[in-house]
């Protein structure tokens, strides 16, 4: 499990990247980089992580469903993830 801190942080970045999106799309069409940088650095969408959504783990992140590879392996294994099966040979 990550920090509570980490998470809040996170969480906070990926609000403030959603309210200056249309700003900043805008300020880059039209080359307004003094006034870019006037922007909160934690709204550029480069300082975003990808994390787990059960535990916050930023390592071993598995895009198409959005967990850790830790946790893909335990929801598998289960039978939780539709279509996904533990090969055995």
């Amino acid at each position: 499990m990550a920090k509570k801190s980490i998470e809040a942080r996170q969480r906070k970045r990926e609000r403030l990247v959603a309210k200056f999106a249309t700003k900043r799309q805008e300020l880059k069409d039209a080359g307004e980089w003094s006034l870019l940088d006037k922007l909160p650095k934690n709204s550029s969408k480069v300082r975003l992580r990808n994390r787990c959504a059960l535990t916050g783990r930023p390592r071993g992140y598995v895009r198409q469903y959005g967990v850790c590879r830790i946790k893909f392996r335990d929801l598998a294994s289960e039978g939780k993830i539709p279509g996904v099966t533990k090969a055995s040979w």
